[in-house]
This record gives C-alpha cells, structure tokens and sequence, in this order.
C-alpha cells in the first residue's frame, strides 16, 4: 500500500500538469494573442504527445521494465508545464507543450505496469488506487494554475515545478523498492478468446467522440465563462474543478455500477444520457448550469474504466496494448477534433463548437449500440 501511495502520488502530479492546460488556455490566448484555432492546435499537440503516443510507449513497457523513468517523467512533465508561461512565442508554447505531453505519455504506461506489479494478489485494488490518483490530480490542476496565475501572472506557472521536484526526488528515493523483478514480456491470458478487432476498432471511435465531447467543453467552457457569461477568471479553475471532480467520483461510481448492469450496456446508457445534460449546461441559468457540468463530467468521466475493462475483453491477449489503445489513442484522438472547434469558433462562434460538442454524444450513441458483448461472458 505505501509503494501504491509513491505511485498514486507521482500519477497525481503528472495529471496536474496535465489537467492544468485548460485552466491556462484564456490566460495564454490573451497573452500571446492567439486565435482560437491556435489554441485547438495547442490542445491537439498536448494530446498528440501525451496520448497518442502511449500504445508505443506501453509496447516498450511490455517488453523490459524501465522504472527509473517514473520520477524522470514526473520532472520533465512539470518542467514543460512550468515554463509554458514564459513562452515568449507561439511555437516556443507548442516546445514546452510537447515537453510536457512527452512526460504524462512517458509515466502512465510504466506507471500502470509497476502498480499491477507492487499489488500482488490484488491486483485490480492497486490499479483501482493507481488510478484515483490520476483523477484527483486532474481536478486539482485547474484550481492551482488558476490562483497561480491570478497571483502572479503567467510566470505564476513556474510554481509548478515545486510539487514536480519534489514529488520526483521522493520517487527516486523509492525506485529500488518498486524495481523487484518483473516478467520481461506480458504474453496476455494463457487459453484466452481470440482477439474481436472489429469490436475494438469501434469502440476506439466511441471513445474518440467521448474525448472530442469532454475536451469540447474542457477547452471552450472557460472562455464562454469568461466571454459570454462575462465571468471572474479567478473562477475559471473552480469550474473545471466541478467538472473534473465530478468526474472523479463517476470513475469510482462507474465500477459497481458496470459490474450490476453490464459493460456494454453501462457505456450504451451515459452515452444517451450525456446529451440532454450537455444541452442543459448551455441552456440553464446560473448556479444550476455549475450543477449540469459537474452532472455531465460524472457522465462522461465514468465512462474510463469500464471502456477500459471492455477493451481488454476485446483483445484478452494483449491486455496491455488494448490499455494503452483506450488510455491513450482513443483518447487522444480526441483531441484532433478540438482543432475542428477551434476553426469552428473562429468563423462562426464559441456557441457553435460548445453546441457540437453538446451534441456529439448521440454519434456515440449510435455507434457504442453495434458494440457487440465479448466472447466467453
């Protein structure tokens, strides 16, 4: 439990920085000048880097154990963060962006490896506390960077390195007790189902229209706070926070749920439901709009782990692959329509991509109905 702790700790911190963009996109917009396309370019290039690229970095983690890389990537995730406002241009951003992408996609494969590996017999519990950590994380980073920045200004980010040092140095300290010897390959279930690659490919863009759907409003929701509600910016890290922490708890609640109705039909049921709450969020007035975001990032957010289960069901053999397809291309594919909004919002309105954003779940909830159930349940 105390080396899940270490984990959960250094999961957290990474998922800080990376929960944090959002909070920091107004401020940076307005100070280097940017177009809302740019900023969709910064978002797609964050998770071009921090998501995209996992399945690679879960096929090396697959083969032979690196785990000096857990406080590296916790540094150089917090580095890139920190330095972001100071960027003195446009394409120094996009530098300092991809730094910290390359850390967040460099410490959850590893990270999720190790963790199966600390936790003995109880494998999906310290997966189970692996991951909160990551949830907690991304509901604090909005917050923190918002009263950084409020504070002192864009170079307010440099606090950041703070937590990343120090929470690196105490990895470090702890490395030889999570490096016990581990398989140097995971070889999947001994006699598991053959691999549904149809089934997979689907539910990857299911997953994609999810995470075009919760980046839509984690992107734009702050400057339609900011810019039509003619909001405090102080407030726009509390915002995401309800959101994001809602989210936390789906993730948590989505378990017992999934397991009392099923999978499949979970994901098919929020995906239905999803629409009418994001609808309601911009058409609701006042405190009761706060209520339908955090009711819809419960929604959205949840549906993680169970598509997470599901995946590995689709490919029994190579569950470590079929993880970092889910955790990091499918999410990160959805990034790539955040560019599209960002266009979107450049010649017809902010309210014309939060209304596709809004709308976009009952795309997945026509595609997430051809899901079929995995073979042997």
């Amino acid at each position: 439990m105390r080396l899940l702790g270490f984990l959960a700790l250094g999961h957290m911190v990474v998922d800080i920085n990376q929960g944090s963009l959002s909070a920091l996109l107004p401020f940076l917009k307005s100070g280097l000048a940017l177009s809302y396309t740019a900023t969709g370019v910064v978002v797609l290039m964050a998770n071009t880097t921090s998501s995209l690229i996992q399945p690679l970095f879960g096929y090396l983690a697959d083969r032979t154990a690196r785990r000096w890389l857990l406080p590296v990537s916790v540094l150089v995730s917090s580095v890139g963060l920190g330095l972001m406002g100071l960027a003195p241009s446009y394409a120094a951003l996009l530098a300092f962006v991809t730094i910290a992408g390359i850390g967040v996609a460099t410490y959850h494969p590893e990270g999720y490896r190790t963790a199966t590996a600390v936790a003995g017999d109880r494998k999906v519990t310290g997966v189970s506390i692996f991951s909160t950590g990551g949830n907690v994380g991304v509901a604090l980073g909005p917050p923190l960077i918002t009263a950084l920045v409020t504070g002192f200004g864009l170079t307010g980010t440099l606090g950041m390195l703070v937590p990343g040092i120090l929470v690196s140095l105490l990895l470090a300290a702890v490395l030889p007790m999570l490096s016990a010897p581990a398989p140097a390959r995971v070889r999947g279930v001994e006699g598991a189902p053959t691999t549904m690659a149809g089934a997979m490919a689907l539910l990857i863009m299911v997953i994609a229209i999810r995470s075009w759907t919760q980046l839509g409003f984690t992107t734009y929701v702050p400057f339609y706070y900011i810019e039509v509600l003619k909001g405090d910016p102080r407030f726009v890290g509390t915002l995401l926070a309800i959101f994001l922490g809602a989210g936390a708890v789906g993730t948590l609640a989505a378990g017992p749920i999934a397991d009392r109705v099923g999978i499949r039909r979970y994901v098919v049921s929020v995906f239905l439901l999803t629409t009418p709450v994001a609808v309601a969020v911009l058409l609701l007035p006042g405190s009761l709009a706060f209520v339908a975001l955090g009711a819809l990032g419960f929604a959205l957010v949840s549906t993680f782990t169970a598509s997470v289960v599901l995946g590995q069901a689709y490919m029994p053999r190579n569950p470590g692959m079929a993880s970092g397809l889910i955790v990091g291309f499918a999410v990160g594919a959805g990034g790539l329509g955040v560019t599209g909004l960002g266009w979107v919002a450049d010649h017809f309105g902010l309210m014309a991509s939060l209304w596709i954003s809004a709308l976009l779940p009952i795309a997945g909830f026509g595609l997430a109905l051809f899901l079929p159930e995995p073979r042997g349940r």
